[in-house]
């Protein structure tokens, strides 16, 4: 989950491009950051622990100059947030600097190795392991064979990036597991762990394979496998520009996101819906009408706030297509001995595409012999080019690390993989042309709520010191109260728990007296009148209601203590509307408990570890 990023080329001012790369992947990782220049043959270095405006600060008036560099911000797996297991980390004699991005598994039993050799170490890292390996096989003049040598005998998962002072016109980075992009500028190459980084110099990019690598000099790059193959890469074209990775005026990125969905879930829907005859086209799935019409059942993979918009997927698809859904956390899938007959189609959901998890329950399905498709944001990214086919969500880049537009995103395309299912089987014309009706009216709406962002923002206020909330939904409004609480603990440090609302009595109504703010989702939909029960169980325990319903309810205004509404749109889309508000709900709270909004405490955007 860290963020590194590498320059070499005709530039200057390494450590300003350095510096400015690490601020666009701040997000992957905010523990510690740190730096290495090769200038005159000598190696300058410098880390701090904290965000890296610590790093920035006690550089500002150094010598950043050069050519050539490395940088580093951490997500900390082994070892304490500090200066010495801040990376870069580096060889006995200092001449050979690394970063690294994932877990070197076996790191334990290769430092007990090179601890009897007499080298020192001096950080509680797996990292470290590294650069010593590569000091042990490096003779000056090849550094590209060294790493491949190093990187035989270790086990795990890594991103990396090595720089020698003894051949200081050279770079090189490899993968296995772990996000390594390499951009192509002019006369200039960059290698990041995200396209974030590498947008103001170019969008010519090669993503490497597990187990490439890449070979960089100021005028010409090599690209191989670690076990030195040759290879040629297609170089492709970053669609995003650097605009939409900046604030645009916002005080947070998060807040940007939230405003950005009427657009995002527009775009996830463009070219896809067939209006004159109620189908829908997701022609990335690369199915035959026969094979579409052959599936018997699906697979949902995904983590975290994917996991929920998963669950809003079965609901949707069960529905309107027939077929059972089942949805799996992508971290337990590959653990225990899953069924995957024939007939089943596995969905593997990531905003990143490189969430470690789920990319190893999508390999693990695909060895089972399913065929799986991928749900994904980040063009180019490991799980779109592992998956048999899939969908792009075309949110664009979400920095913040908190999904907003991703979840609504990915339940925008979950609908059109539910409507074109379900025109394929029984779902009639006249019902595919009233979903394509209310998906089509869907952005107009969310602009509708976000102009409550006020009022939300002063319900906000009365809630914002409470250390517990209850999020309460039935049917897919159930996956929202899981999301809603999830939002709010993330960026606020709040507790919070989403139940189903009938599940209440079963547990968490022990809990409800008037410190419980109790968020209920209760739209006028097919399950509106059992809902109505529950807001009076939890009155008559002096719980304080904030309902989230249909414009027009005027019975509910009598019963909560708040009320924020949604436009009036058909039941399963409900969850698209009614989690805007949640999300804005969670934004302020955590502004004003004074909380780091787009980096939270130990949370890092890319889960790229187990």
């Amino acid at each position: 989950m860290c963020g590194i990023v590498g320059y070499i080329g005709r530039s200057n001012k390494v450590g300003d491009i350095l510096l400015e790369g690490l601020k666009r992947l701040e997000y992957r990782g905010y523990d510690s950051a740190g730096i290495a220049i090769v200038r005159d043959g000598e190696m300058f270095t410098e880390k701090m622990p904290g965000k890296i405006k610590e790093l920035e600060d006690i550089i500002k008036d150094q010598d950043l100059s050069g050519h050539i560099g490395i940088a580093h911000t951490r997500w900390a797996t082994h070892g304490e947030p500090n200066r010495i297991n801040a990376h870069p980390h580096y060889s006995s004699n200092g001449k050979i600097a690394l970063v690294h991005n994932g877990i070197i598994e076996n790191y334990q039993t290769l430092k007990k190795s090179l601890l009897s050799e007499g080298r020192e170490f001096v950080s509680e890292t797996d990292t470290e392991v590294l650069a010593h390996l590569i000091e042990r096989f490096y003779d000056g003049d090849d550094l590209e064979f060294a790493v491949q040598r190093a990187l035989e005998v270790v086990e795990g998962t890594y991103g990396i990036l090595v720089i020698s002072a003894s051949e200081p016109e050279k770079i090189v980075a490899a993968r296995n597991g772990s996000p390594v992009v390499f951009g192509i500028g002019d006369d200039e190459y960059l290698i990041a762990s995200d396209v974030a980084a590498l947008l103001k110099h170019t969008r010519q990019v090669i993503y490497l394979e597990d187990q490439q690598m890449v070979v960089a000099t100021p005028k010409h790059f090599t690209t191989m496998t670690v076990q030195n193959e040759y290879i040629e890469h297609q170089i492709e074209e970053v669609e995003w520009d650097l605009e939409q990775i900046e604030k645009g005026g916002f005080d947070h990125f998060m807040l940007k996101e939230i405003f950005e969905q009427p657009e995002t879930i527009r775009n996830a829907m463009r070219g896809r819906l067939i209006a004159d005859t109620g189908h829908a086209r997701l022609g990335g799935l690369n199915m035959t009408e026969q094979e579409l019409r052959d599936v018997k059942r699906m697979v949902i993979l995904g983590c975290g706030t994917s996991w929920h918009a998963g669950l809003l997927g079965e609901y949707m698809i069960e529905e309107k297509v027939r077929i059972p859904v089942e949805v799996e956390y992508a971290s337990e899938f590959r653990y225990r001995n899953p069924v995957l007959e024939d007939g089943t189609l596995v969905f593997a959901i990531s905003q990143s595409g490189e969430t470690v998890d789920t990319l190893a329950a999508l390999r693990e399905a695909k060895n089972r012999g399913s065929r799986c498709m991928g749900i994904v944001n980040v063009v180019g990214s490991t799980i779109a080019r592992e998956s048999n086919a899939g969908v792009y969500i075309h949110a664009g880049p979400e920095i913040g690390v908190a999904s907003t537009k991703a979840f609504t995103s990915q339940i925008s395309v979950l609908s059109l993989l539910a409507l074109m299912f379900g025109r394929q089987r029984n779902l009639s014309q006249s019902d595919g042309l009233n979903m394509i009706a209310a998906l089509h009216a869907l952005p107009e709406q969310v602009s509708q709520i976000l102009e409550a962002n006020e009022k939300i923002r002063e319900i906000s206020e009365q809630y914002h010191m409470h250390d517990n909330f209850l999020y309460l939904g039935r049917g897919p409004n159930y996956p929202v109260a899981l999301e809603g609480a999830l939002k709010l603990k993330e960026i606020s440090y709040v507790h919070a728990e989403g139940y189903p609302a009938a599940e209440m009595k079963h547990g968490p109504i022990a809990l409800i007296d008037e410190n419980m703010p109790v968020v209920i989702i209760c739209p006028r939909d097919a399950a509106y009148k059992k809902i109505i029960g529950n807001i009076n169980e939890v009155k008559a325990r002096h719980g304080k209601v904030i309902a989230i319903t249909t414009e027009g309810n005027d019975e509910i205004i009598k019963m909560a203590d708040h009320v924020i509404f949604i436009p009036k749109t058909l039941d399963f889309l409900y969850p698209i509307l009614a989690v805007i508000p949640l999300q804005l709900m969670a934004y302020h709270i955590a502004v004003m408990r004074g909380c780091h909004v787009d980096q939270p405490r130990n949370l890092a955007k890319s889960v790229t570890v187990e």
